[in-house]
C-alpha cells in the first residue's frame, strides 16, 4: 500500500503561482512513476503530467505543457508540481496519484494509488 498526501493549494489571482506537493509513505517510492490529475466541478477528472520513478521524464498535457513542471525528490519520498502563469480555467481539485508501471500515461486507470486532492482556485 501507498498513502499519498497533496498539499499546497489555494486561492490565486490569474498569473500567479503555486507549488503542489504530494508526500508518499509505504511502499518504496522510487519505485512508482507518479502522475498528477485534476478535476474542475462538473467535469471529469483529466490528466496533467506525469514522471518517471527516476525523474528522467515528464510528459505534459497540451493545455499546462510550457506552465507547469513535474519533479520529484526520491529521497523525500515528495513529488513537486509547479503551477506557474495560472489561469481560471485551472480551477480544480489536484490529485497526485502512483503507478507500478513504468510510464503508465495518461489514463487514471493505470494509476493504482491516489490522494485525496488538494483544491485549487485561480480567480480572474
Amino acid at each position: 500500500q501507498v498513502q499519498l498526501v497533496e498539499s499546497g493549494g489555494g486561492l490565486v489571482q490569474a498569473g500567479g503561482s503555486l507549488r503542489l506537493s504530494c508526500v508518499a509513505s509505504g511502499r518504496t517510492f522510487s519505485r512508482f512513476a507518479m502522475g498528477w490529475f485534476r478535476q474542475a466541478p462538473g467535469k471529469e477528472r483529466e490528466f496533467v503530467g506525469v514522471i518517471t520513478w527516476s525523474g528522467g521524464t515528464t510528459y505534459y498535457a497540451d493545455s499546462v505543457k510550457g506552465r507547469f513542471t513535474i519533479s520529484r525528490d526520491n529521497a523525500k519520498n515528495t513529488v513537486y508540481l509547479q503551477m506557474n502563469s495560472l489561469k481560471p480555467e485551472d480551477t480544480a481539485v489536484y490529485y497526485c496519484a502512483a503507478s507500478t508501471s513504468i510510464f503508465p500515461g495518461l489514463t487514471s486507470a493505470a494509476y493504482d494509488y491516489w490522494g485525496e486532492g488538494t483544491q485549487v482556485t485561480v480567480s480572474s
